[in-house]
């Protein structure tokens, strides 16, 4: 049993040949494990910088394992040689003291290494937990010499001592701190299993994708309510109390949070319902752009160019969403053209469609590309070409650029003419009253272009 050092036997231990010595063979045991722990973090360094093996993934089961082994490598292989080094004092010596202060350190400093590595497990890539990861460490030592030194005991019957008034209930300040640290160590753990099962959850591909967002969430949150009503119940908190908190939660709802709860409960019709899911590429709210993730209170839509919308799930609900591959994968980009009316209109439908054949985005099959006759305009021929393509994530510009290219290449070499805007002016001479291009006072200026016809103002 771990118990609290004493400082009469340390004293004379520190002065007799005795406790030197086995003050000595304890250093040894620590200095062997640093150093095998050192060889271990070398050799994994060196190995980190080479492929990783065949079958193993860098977040699989077997790298999380040796990431543990990593950090218990020292306080384990030091509780081994402590151990050993302890039974053979007390066979042949005596009952051991600083091989028995040894072990308790070396326990804690384990369950330190293993908070710290269970904190960013948990959360990975946050600063705060970085910047708070010292703050941990000294606590938890603090913590640990208290209690070491003797004074653990005697601040804990001070803060029992401490009485603070809750309605017809004295708590103490000791209950309330033993009852804040269970909490937290109940919250852990119910986020590390939470996390465990949503891994197990993400690489699970015959479920659907909203379905593994659903159970996730239902796991993670079933499993914190759990962990935080058995540390209330550990501590002795009267459970019945939570009635009261439930019924100004519902209050709470039902004033000031509707809209929050809204949210959720669209969140879970959309992930349920599965009109909307990962990798989709929608319209909403004028943003166009793909569905990259989906939570119980919002949907995040990263359009083409980078940016990140994050549209709150009542939207995805209550407005229209143009889903641009709810029940098929492609889309059809239209191409328009225009053509002269001297041109060969068959000649430039066909040459549309072998333009649109090189690409290769474009499908075939029954999605092959068409070409059609829209119109008959003034200045020409309107044709447009449809394309389907299977990846409408990848966007449209590059595509039609491409096919555009082609277009003016084509056309120009197959001599089909793309009309522009042009007029003719023509100059009446007011003397004779006569007009014309070959008249005997007329002459033409040419003006802007145009197939609409020459325009002839009435003489001055």
């Amino acid at each position: 049993m771990i118990t609290p050092i004493d400082f009469s036997r340390l004293q004379s231990a520190l002065v007799s040949l005795r406790g030197l010595t086995e003050l000595a063979i304890t250093l040894v045991c620590l200095a062997i494990a640093w150093s095998v722990e050192r060889r271990i973090e070398r050799s994994d360094r060196a190995r980190s910088g080479a492929d990783v093996a065949p079958g193993e993934h860098p977040g699989s089961g077997a790298r999380r394992l040796h990431g543990v082994a990593l950090r218990l490598a020292f306080p384990l292989i030091g509780l081994v040689l402590v151990y050993f080094a302890a039974s053979i004092w007390r066979r042949h010596v005596g009952v051991p003291f600083f091989l028995g202060i040894a072990t308790p350190l070396l326990v804690t400093l384990a369950g330190i290494r293993m908070l710290v590595y269970a904190l960013r497990r948990l959360f990975p890539g946050e600063g705060w937990q970085r910047a708070s990861e010292f703050a941990i460490v000294a606590a938890a030592w603090s913590l640990a010499a208290l209690y070491f030194l003797g004074v653990l005991a005697e601040l804990g019957m001070a803060l029992d001592d401490i009485v603070i008034p809750m309605g017809k209930a004295q708590v103490s300040m000791l209950t309330i701190v033993e009852g804040i640290l269970v909490v937290i160590v109940a919250l852990i753990v119910a986020l590390w299993v939470s996390g465990i099962v949503e891994r197990r959850l993400a690489r699970a591909s015959q479920i659907d994708a909203n379905l593994r967002v659903v159970f996730a969430s239902i796991v993670r949150i079933t499993l914190v309510v759990i962990g935080v009503l058995i540390a209330l119940e550990v501590v002795g908190f009267d459970l019945t109390l939570l009635t009261v908190f439930g019924g100004a939660l519902a209050v709470g709802i039902g004033l000031g949070l509707q809209k929050l709860a809204a949210n959720y409960i669209a969140g879970f019709t959309i992930l349920l319902d599965k009109s909307v899911r990962l990798g989709d590429l929608v319209t909403v709210d004028g943003r166009t752009g793909v569905v990259s993730q989906v939570t119980a209170r919002y949907v995040v839509v990263r359009s083409l160019d980078g940016l990140e919308a994050i549209v709150p799930n009542e939207t995805m609900v209550t407005t229209t969403v143009l889903n641009h591959g709810y029940t098929t994968p492609g889309i059809r980009v239209a191409v328009a053209v225009q053509i002269g009316y001297d041109s060969d209109v068959e000649r430039a439908l066909a040459l549309l469609v072998e333009i649109a054949k090189r690409q290769p985005r474009a499908l075939g099959g029954a999605r092959a590309p068409q070409s059609f006759v829209t119109g008959l305009a003034d200045s020409g021929v309107n044709l447009e070409l449809g394309v389907w393509i299977g990846d409408p994530q990848n966007g449209q510009l590059s595509l039609r650029s491409a096919i555009h290219r082609e277009i003016l290449r084509e056309f120009a070499a197959q001599g089909i003419d793309i009309p522009y805007p042009r007029r003719d002016v023509r100059i009446v001479d007011g003397s004779t009253g006569t007009a014309g291009a070959g008249g005997s006072g007329g002459r033409l200026a040419p003006g802007l272009g145009g197939a609409g016809g020459p325009i002839t103002p009435a003489p001055g």
